[in-house]
C-alpha cells in the first residue's frame, strides 16, 4: 500500500514546534505528550518523529532504531505514569473505518481508572 504523509497535520506541526504540547517524554525518535481532550485520568499520545501515517506503515518502513525507540518509549511512559501496575489500554486507529483523525501514527495510552470493554458486541 502507498502511504501519503501530510506534513501539515497537527502532529507534524507539534514536532516542528509550531504548536505547543505538554511533553511527557522526548527521545531521539519519539515524542509523548498529554492529550488535550483526555478520555481517562491518564491519556498520553506517543508519536514517532518520522513521517509515518499508520502503525503498519511505520513497521514496514521505519528503521530498527526508530522501532525500538518507539516501543521502549511506550514502556517508559507507562512506568512514569504509574499505569503499568493497575492496567492500561493502547489504542491506534488506522484509516477511515477506524476513524483515524490525524494522518500521523500515534498511539493513545489510557489508564488511571477502569476503562470498561473496548468494543461492545454487535
Amino acid at each position: 500500500m502507498a502511504y501519503t504523509y501530510d506534513p501539515q497535520n497537527i502532529f507534524a506541526k507539534i514536532l516542528r514546534g509550531e504548536i505547543p504540547n505538554k511533553t511527557v517524554l522526548e527521545t531521539e525518535h519519539t515524542l509523548a505528550f498529554h492529550d488535550i481532550y483526555p478520555q481517562a485520568p491518564v491519556h498520553v499520545l506517543v508519536i514517532p518523529k518520522g513521517p509515518y501515517v499508520t502503525y503498519d506503515h511505520f513497521c514496514a518502513e521505519a528503521s530498527d532504531a526508530e522501532i525500538v525507540d518507539y516501543a521502549r518509549t511506550v514502556a517508559r511512559v507507562c512506568d512514569m505514569l504509574g499505569v503499568a501496575e493497575d492496567g492500561w489500554r493502547l489504542i491506534s486507529n488506522a484509516g477511515a473505518n477506524a476513524i483515524q483523525e490525524v494522518p500521523h501514527l500515534h498511539v493513545h495510552i489510557l489508564g488511571g481508572r477502569n476503562l470498561g470493554r473496548m468494543l461492545q458486541p454487535a
